[in-house]
């Protein structure tokens, strides 16, 4: 958990200067607790951590400037802030990015920053983005990093899906998350930036065919 606190705070500051460093403090302690809530199979501080480093990775790779990456990490941070798998459908992406909103306003981040952190929140209900910034891109990619894990992760974030969504029967399952992967399956660019679209996408085209034809009904 220091890691992430560390990163947190380098995140904020950098876009924040001059914030308040007990309330900085104070933020990240209410958000891993979020992070860290029981029901939590897969949307967990490992899934933060996850996300985080794939941003590091698209920095390292030249699609992500150092500015948009401390954006794109704040992004990940309230992402999932909110989450309750029964929710209704982006009920979690809207309570999330007016938390992201009301919070990063209150830590002195900029008016266009708070609005593109909000709008990303939102927008990773659906990962249908709508800009092209650096930061737009990156977050798209990070948070889809998972379907190009190695197969052992890969099937692990599976299986922590479905105890997630445990209170589902396993045809109403499947007819869900077919739902949510299928676009992206069909999709003919699955990442944005150059760096996931060349390193990324054969893995996850692979763990999509996998796992869909897993929770295929019978023939």
């Amino acid at each position: 958990m220091d890691t992430l606190r560390s990163r947190w705070h380098a995140d904020v500051i950098a876009l924040c200067p001059d914030a308040d460093r007990g309330r900085v403090a104070d933020e990240v302690t209410d958000l891993l607790d979020r992070w860290l809530e029981d029901h939590r199979s897969y949307h967990d501080a490992v899934h933060l951590a996850e996300v985080l480093a794939a941003l590091d990775e698209l920095h390292e790779g030249g699609d992500l400037p150092a500015r948009d990456r401390h954006l794109a990490g704040l992004v990940a941070w309230y992402h999932d802030a909110v989450y309750e798998p029964e929710a209704s459908p982006g009920g979690n992406e809207e309570t999330s990015a007016r938390l992201a909103q009301e919070r990063l306003t209150a830590l002195g981040l900029a008016p266009a920053d708070s609005d593109l952190v909000a709008r990303l929140v939102r927008e990773s209900a659906s990962h249908e983005m709508s800009a092209d910034d650096a930061a737009t891109r990156a977050f798209h990619d990070a948070d889809l990093w998972i379907l190009s894990a190695p197969t052992e992760r890969f099937d692990a974030y599976c299986h922590q899906v479905r105890l997630e969504y445990g209170l589902y029967g396993d045809e109403d399952y499947a007819r869900g998350r077919t739902a949510a992967l299928t676009p992206f399956a069909e999709r003919d660019r699955l990442y944005l930036t150059d760096h996931a679209h060349a390193h990324w996408t054969e893995r996850a085209r692979v763990n999509l065919d996998r796992e869909l034809g897993r929770i295929a009904p019978p023939a």
